[in-house]
């Protein structure tokens, strides 16, 4: 009967979030455009597909999603786990013991934006406007990459405590100066990239992991520490595809280079 009782309050819920949206697009279409929605009846069945998949999904992330990120946080912080006598010992004097969080950090951030369906639309969208030249399968694991990268650096930053602006700085100059000299035809893409892994399956599980990692470990504050991967995963995928990009372009004009030489051989 809970379950029952959360599930249709989550339902009433995501109905508050989107019946503005539906006021928007149907007093555009009937006030300004002043025309009849086409297909109305497929349209408003869609829109309750969409009320009860997003109940379904949040009523997930608050049974499954959420309290899994802190569990493993918490498993993976214990004092036994990590061989610390002392529970209270400061956690940036002991970072190196942390390996096994840092390999699950990688691993859920890949993972997870593999799975993303956002970066999926995206890269057959890439993949078919470029007419092959980005690659589906390419474009989806250099994000992935990148992603798991940060994340894993968002994790050492919490562990570390240091602050979060160094790293986001850092982070940003080295865009701007891939951007001097990445492929044009990449660069918007790259950016856009960085907005589409901050979605539907990778955002629940992260914060869930920042949110966990700070409760867990001596000397972190959740409302301090606990936020900011998030931010990891939004910069470094744009870091690796225009760093893809870039090896790309190098590979296909060391080839060239190569054919040009055994051809004037």
């Amino acid at each position: 009967m809970s379950v029952l009782t959360s599930f249709f309050s989550a339902l009433l819920e995501t109905l508050h979030d989107v019946l503005p949206i539906a006021v928007i697009l149907f007093s555009f279409q009937a006030l300004v455009l002043r025309k009849q929605v086409p297909n109305l009846r497929q349209v408003l069945v869609g829109f309750g597909f969409v009320l009860v998949g997003l109940a379904f999904f949040l009523e997930g992330l608050e049974q499954a999603l959420f309290p899994l990120g802190k569990l493993m946080a918490a498993q993976l912080t214990a004092p036994e786990f990590l061989g610390i006598a002392d529970a209270g010992q400061a956690a940036g004097d002991n970072w190196q013991r942390y390996l096994w969080l840092y390999l699950f950090a990688f691993a859920i951030g890949f993972s997870t934006t593999i799975a993303e369906p956002s970066l999926i639309a995206v890269a057959i969208k890439a993949n078919q406007v470029s007419a092959g030249a980005v690659a589906t399968w390419g474009l989806r694991i250099s994000v992935a990459i990148g992603v798991a990268f940060g994340i894993t650096l968002g994790v050492y930053r919490i562990i570390s405590g240091t602050p979060l602006h160094y790293y986001i700085i850092a982070g940003y100059i080295l865009v701007i100066f891939q951007t001097m000299f990445c492929p044009k035809s990449i660069i918007a893409l790259a950016y856009d990239t960085g907005g589409v892994t901050t979605s539907t399956v990778t955002v629940p599980l992260v914060a869930a992991l920042g949110l966990g990692l700070s409760s867990n470990i001596p000397g972190r504050n959740p409302l301090l520490d606990g936020f900011g991967l998030i931010a990891f995963a939004s910069l470094f995928p744009i870091i690796s595809v225009m760093g893809y990009a870039q090896i790309s372009e190098w590979v296909a004009h060391r080839s060239l280079r190569q054919q040009q030489s055994e051809g004037d051989n």
